[in-house]
């Protein structure tokens, strides 16, 4: 192999490698960026609409409101009642304990002559006339109006809604001052941007309400013009070299338009921040991929360098593989093999069993000893069954079926099967189960097992002479039950290992350390837990926590 070979192969790997990562990856952050560019656009601009005509019903809700409390007085009140300045001025009062939006009210003949006044004007407005009014005639002809907002009598800009209403041949008018800040107040309900703006316009594009930076009341608008605008409209336009999205939205009644201004580099702020993200991560990825790239074809150069002599090291590997798949099929056997004498061991000792029955048991001074070899060979070929039982048990997490399971039925039922041997061992079993405890969904057998395991260990760690309590309790969403006895305890520096598998206290030959670790699997895939204390004074206390549903 010619030294300038891997050098040529390097160059090329990394020029095709870097094409075919790179180009992708560019294409990826232009169409990410022209989508998300667009969605998020088409998304302010729904927004927008939505708010536009959101603020377009709140004003119109408002104005009904305001337009009904007026119609109400006058309907259910008579010119006489209202001429009257003490009672309008209880009227009044009452209105004002609700709200706040109706600045006064007037009664006027139909010679525009004001019969009573109630609000904060009365010295301006006391001997004034509305005949020549351009709202005084508005409401003569259409008995209801809403006005613009205009200076009038008091100078001061305000907005009026006036009823006119008829009685035997007599019409009089009962107009009320409304507050303009509360039409602004209701406009800027909700978030609004830094440089965003909500405002109404009237049909000669004059401001109806406060703004922020599009100009004062009763100004024309800082803004497109937007007198002639219908139904609900949102467009970008470039106004005053900023490209800023106007929402529109019509209200009939009176004919005015509500308009938001929202700021397109405020609202796309964080999709600008997202697209930094992206074409730094991007940037950042490409610069990991060209590393990679350079390591990995420095690697594979070298690698083809030393290929021969990994071809002799791969050799060597596949014989030792070889080698360790015939172990495996050894053990195999081996394990087969050894089940095939056990059998035959146990079959044989119960021959001899069987054998030994028949003797003469007078004159045969060994016979006791020869059963009791017998016996001893049969517990031994058991245990290594129930050993390897238990073993695939545990290995085999089989799934626990479900039922509506009373615990303290199946604690007495446990304690049935061993009151036998405690009762030989002088070992007392209290019980203090809870009246009320709730039945809850678990595996019965399964929960038995455990059961069993513990009690089973805790008759072993007692010996003779001693006490196993049980006691099950409930609180809102769990059942628990605590197993204790009075026995030697677990020594602190072993509590945490009893769980583990194959570990046990007990001496050698009397326990393979399988049963508290499968009663742990058991609990767990029950939906519970299950730990143990040990007593400074002695004895040790198993605590199981199960779901009470």
């Amino acid at each position: 192999m010619s030294s300038s070979y891997p050098d040529t192969w390097r160059r090329k790997i990394v020029a095709v490698t870097l094409a075919f990562s790179l180009i992708p990856l560019v294409g990826i952050g232009v169409a990410i960026h022209y989508q998300y560019d667009s969605a998020y656009d088409k998304k302010v601009i729904e927004a927008d609409a939505v708010i536009v005509q959101n603020r377009r019903a709140a004003i119109e809700l408002f104005l009904d409101k305001c337009v009904d409390q007026i119609r109400i007085i006058s309907e259910t009140h008579s010119l006489e009642q209202l001429r009257d300045q003490a009672n309008l001025n209880k009227i009044f009062n009452v209105i004002q304990s609700k709200a706040k939006h109706i600045i006064d009210l007037n009664v006027i003949d139909e010679k525009g002559t004001q019969l009573c006044y109630v609000g904060p004007y009365y010295e301006k407005l006391k001997s004034v006339n509305y005949a020549d009014q351009e709202w005084f005639q508005a409401v003569m002809a259409s008995h209801v109006y809403i006005s613009d907002v205009f200076p009038g009598f008091r100078e001061i800009p305000h907005m009026v809604i006036a009823v006119a209403t008829s009685d035997t041949n007599k019409v009089w008018i009962l107009r009320a001052t409304i507050n303009s800040d509360t039409i602004s107040s209701i406009l800027r309900q909700g978030q609004l941007g830094s440089k965003d703006d909500v405002f109404i316009v009237n049909r000669e594009n004059i401001l109806q309400t406060g703004t922020r930076s599009s100009g004062k009341i009763m100004e024309r608008a800082h803004s497109p013009d937007f007198s002639s605008a219908d139904g609900t409209r949102v467009e970008k336009i470039n106004f005053k070299g900023e490209e800023t999205i106007f929402a529109t939205s019509e209200i009939t009644k009176p004919k005015w338009i509500v308009v938001l201004k929202d700021n397109i580099e405020e609202e796309l702020e964080p999709i600008y921040v997202a697209q930094r993200v992206v074409f730094l991560a991007l940037g950042a990825g490409a610069l990991l991929i060209a590393i990679a790239i350079l390591l990995t074809t420095r690697f594979l150069t070298n690698e083809l360098i030393r290929m021969e002599r990994k071809k002799a090291l791969s050799d060597e590997m596949a014989h030792h593989s070889s080698k360790m798949a015939a172990i495996g099929k050894l053990a195999a056997g081996v394990a087969h093999e050894v089940n095939n004498p056990l059998a035959i061991i146990d079959a044989t000792a119960g021959w001899m069993g069987d054998v030994l029955r028949k003797e003469d048991t007078v004159n045969n001074a060994n016979l006791k000893e020869c059963e009791d070899c017998v016996r001893k060979i049969e517990r031994q070929v058991e245990r290594c069954r129930s050993v390897v039982h238990r073993l695939l048990g545990f290995a085999r997490r089989m799934n626990p079926t479900r039922e509506m399971t009373d615990v303290n039925g199946v604690l007495s039922e446990t304690i049935g099967f061993l009151m036998h041997e405690a009762h030989q061992r002088d070992i007392s079993i209290h019980t203090d189960y809870d009246p009320k405890l709730p039945r809850t969904t678990t595996d019965p057998a399964q929960l038995q097992q455990v059961f069993l395991n513990i009690v089973n260990n805790a008759i072993d760690a007692i010996g003779k002479k001693g006490e196993i309590n049980i006691r099950t309790s409930h609180s809102r969403n769990e059942l628990r039950i605590e197993i204790g006895d009075d026995g030697p305890g677990i020594p602190k520096e072993i509590l945490e290992k009893i769980f583990d598998p194959f570990f046990t206290t007990k001496d050698l030959g009397s326990g393979t350390g399988l049963g508290l670790s499968i009663s742990h699997g058991i609990i767990s895939q029950l939906g519970g837990t299950i730990s143990a204390m040990s007593n400074d004074g002695g004895g040790a206390i198993f605590c199981i926590s199960l779901p009470s549903t």
